[in-house]
């Protein structure tokens, strides 16, 4: 098999370094990570600038890190540190001095950056003018602001359609940002307003938004240091937000029990040696979980109908004693029907479609029987399954079966990955906007929004494909990267007659573009926002519901940066016109301006000048953590669902493949090599396989493998993979992404949320074949 070498690479290159495996950790954190941590911010930072800044990250009055979402102390914050080693990772990649000028570009070919790993394309460093590649042409080169937006706008104008282009939005985008990009992109005349949230947790909001009516969390930090029980499923805290793990040891020693639920024995689910503790630097009694339940991939919603089962049948012993019954009659629709659907099963059927032993199942029943404090967390293990949507809706039953929300220790826990992603949507970044949105917007500003839905992250990537979609426009991250069907993904950008990136750094999206393509730099959050000699503020919303402030400190490492702010308004002004009815000027010159008018749109924001400027921030409304529901299909109720399990039947050369993160990881950001807590260590073109496995199918660890996908007729495959023999459900594999995102099918997605499911493909593994050149 041949293969072109001309086309800047999608993929990583398929290629191996030197892998290295070590014992599986059982813990996370402690002094090691500290010096991962201290490493990684020294050496790109220096000392100084980089201290300063970890100094400031979080604090209040500071910045907030880049990363994850999860939520700061509402009372005092940690005088030593008050961010984890993934957060002290971020703040490296945009502190670094390293910058990428002119001269970088002209000796660095497109396609010879794309023959670099994602790690060594990220270490390049800071993005600092603008750039652009013209068509046919080889190396970006250098381009000016105000030429850029008249590039940008020209393309734009030129579409017989709005609708023809699309704008992509990221989770570090501050609010005040975000705002200004939905007003700029509606006035345009589009919805197509691909985010994030389409990626990641679309299947949450969708189904928190059907039975409690809204789609967020219910709970707030304070709730984890008074409740009965956690149940943490389809996370991985000690990676994906490692501050989390304060939370939860606190919760411990104030006597809450923890039961993990994932397929893979995670480090941050076993135990905790927390750094800024005595005991936790001699490494004294780190354990968390207190159950742990291996489920086969998928197999939540199973394991949830068994609990429940087990439960009822206690429940008909002691009527009203095991179930809030006067929280059910007074606050719920569908109760009847969902007990009725749960006849139909058989809890040992229940269990082993799980994959649990039944007494593991009966344990979890009864550490939940007689606690009506119960938060139950989750992430990307869940959202993104076809059934999604349906098994957030089943964790939802067992939650109102225990009157388990709206009081203090109890509820919803959706833990949102990057830092904004929540806030985005609150700014109306959102493909399919409410009436009511809209009204509000042409009540303020007196244009008339679009009322049609736009495309979202898949539906976008369809249309590219289509040739439906001639520009396509990010406010940040990695789209080509975080997609699912890498190859499919390339081919619709390369359709574009356009491809725009707003970026800190440089990444596998701006190598894989349109014809013409532009790259804008922006400031990162660590970054100094000055605008006529006054210092900027942002604001950001946390996983709960908290909007704060974050203002750099870190002299940016260029003068010709923008922010993500005044990118769009002298965007919105080069595109728009005298058509405009919006004062672009005012908003670039002052944040202030921006938090006034989001106000007037936005509920829950009132004196959001006043209130973004108290320490800590403010918490928006949120009617289901004070017991009352706003659904539009139950009213004033909470609904239980009825939901159906799916079952998922292999071939004997099929396997289940989910694909994660490794610990020097951030979404698609990769930080280092080596995913110390799993043992893996200098290499990220792995499998992770049960031993019994590897025996049936003739392999041997350490062998190279190729795998395939063959959804919809269509060969998918990834090449040159390594076999890890690993504690891992029979039949069930495990890859990194991006590497493995080649296989998940752009039409396998979540129903109802159209997220992709990149968490059960189904594959199969062969021997490595080589290509031939």
């Amino acid at each position: 098999m041949k293969k072109d070498i001309d086309i800047p690479a999608a993929e990583n290159p398929e290629e191996l370094l030197k892998l290295k495996l070590t014992e599986p950790k059982k813990w996370a954190a402690g002094m090691p990570a500290v010096y991962e941590a201290m490493k990684d911010v020294l050496e790109e930072a220096g000392p100084i600038r980089g201290m300063e800044a970890l100094f400031h990250m979080n604090k209040k009055g500071g910045f907030d890190c880049s990363s994850c979402a999860w939520p700061d102390p509402d009372d005092d914050r940690s005088p030593i540190a008050e961010y984890c080693e993934n957060g002290a990772k971020a703040l490296a990649e945009e502190a670094t001095t390293k910058k990428l000028t002119a001269e970088f570009f002209a000796q660095n070919s497109v396609a010879d950056l794309a023959k670099l790993n994602d790690y060594h394309i990220g270490k390049k460093g800071r993005i600092a003018q603008p750039v652009y590649l013209p068509k046919d042409a080889t190396h970006y080169e250098p381009i000016s602001w105000d030429d850029a937006f008249k590039k940008i706008a020209a393309h734009l104008n030129s579409l017989a359609s709005p609708n023809e282009a699309a704008f992509y939005t990221s989770g570090r985008t501050s609010n005040e940002a975000s705002f200004t990009y939905q007003l700029f992109v509606r006035e345009y005349g589009t919805n197509n307003m691909p985010d994030c949230s389409n990626m990641c947790h679309e299947s949450s909001g969708v189904a928190l938004g059907d039975v409690i009516g809204i789609g967020k969390g219910t709970v707030t930090l304070n709730d984890f240091y008074d409740t009965d029980v956690i149940i943490i499923m389809g996370q991985n805290p000690g990676t994906n937000h490692p501050r989390m793990l304060t939370a939860l040891q606190k919760a411990k020693e104030n006597g809450s029990k923890i039961i993990a639920i994932n397929p893979l024995h995670e480090a941050g689910l076993m135990g905790f040696k927390n750094p800024q503790r005595v005991k936790g630097i001699l490494g004294l009694n780190p354990k968390l979980a207190d159950l742990y339940l291996q489920v086969k991939i998928n197999g939540d919603m199973a394991l949830f109908k068994a609990i429940e089962k087990l439960l009822y049948e206690e429940e008909l012993k002691t009527p009203g004693k095991v179930f809030d019954q006067e929280f059910i009659q007074n606050n719920t629709i569908g109760y009847a029907d969902m007990i009725a659907s749960l006849e139909q099963y058989k809890t040992e059927d229940l269990a082993e479609s799980a994959g649990v032993s039944i007494e593991q199942v009966r344990e979890a029943a009864n550490m939940l029987k007689d606690k009506s404090r119960i938060i139950i967390c989750w992430a990307m293990g869940i959202t993104q399954h076809v059934n999604g949507v349906d098994t957030i809706k089943e964790i939802v039953n067992l939650i109102l079966l225990k009157g388990s929300i709206g009081k203090p220790g109890a509820g919803l826990c959706p833990v949102r990955g990057h830092s904004n992603v929540q806030g985005n949507r609150t700014m109306l970044i959102y493909d399919k906007p409410y009436k009511k949105q809209l009204d509000k917007i042409k009540e303020v500003y007196g244009f008339e929004p679009p009322r049609e839905h736009g495309y979202d992250v898949v539906d976008s990537i369809k249309a590219m494909h289509e040739g439906k979609l001639k520009v396509f426009f990010a406010m940040g991250g990695n789209f080509l990267s975080a997609a699912s069907d890498t190859n499919y993904t390339a081919e619709a950008l390369r359709k574009n007659k356009l491809t725009v990136h707003v970026s800190t750094k440089l990444n596998r999206s701006h190598l894989v573009h349109g014809e013409e393509a532009i790259i804008l730099p922006t400031l990162s959050r660590s970054d100094k926002d000055m605008v006529n000699g006054e210092a900027q503020f942002i604001t950001c919303e946390n996983s709960m519901g908290v909007v704060q402030s974050s203002k750099g400190i870190l002299e940016p490492i260029s003068k010709d940066l923008l922010s993500e702010n005044q990118i769009v308004c002298r965007l919105a002004k080069a595109t728009i016109g005298v058509r405009t009815v919006v004062d672009w000027d005012k908003y670039a010159m002052s944040y202030d301006a921006v938090r006034a008018d989001i106000e007037k749109v936005i509920p829950g924001f009132d004196d959001y000048n006043k209130r973004a400027r108290e320490p800590g921030g403010f918490y928006l409304p949120n009617a289901p953590r004070t017991g009352k529901f706003e659904s539009e299909k139950f009213g004033d109720k909470a609904g239980f669902s009825v939901t159906r399990l799916t079952e998922h039947k292999l071939a004997d050369d099929e396997y289940q493949m989910m694909t994660i993160r490794s610990h020097d990881q951030f979404n698609t950001t990769i930080y280092g090599l080596d995913d110390r807590y799993r043992g893996i260590h200098n290499e990220r073109r792995i499998i992770l396989m049960n031993p019994a496995d590897i025996q049936k199918g003739g392999f041997k660890p350490g062998e190279k493998v190729d795998l395939f996908n063959y959804h919809g007729g269509k060969e998918r495959v990834a090449r040159l993979f390594v076999i890890v023999s690993y504690n891992i459900p029979e039949h069930n594999t495990a890859t990194y992404y991006p590497e493995g995102n080649v296989l998940v099918p752009i039409d396998t997605v979540a129903e109802k949320s159209n997220t992709p499911a990149s968490k059960l493909v189904i594959i199969k593994i062969k021997k490595h074949q080589p290509i031939v050149a």
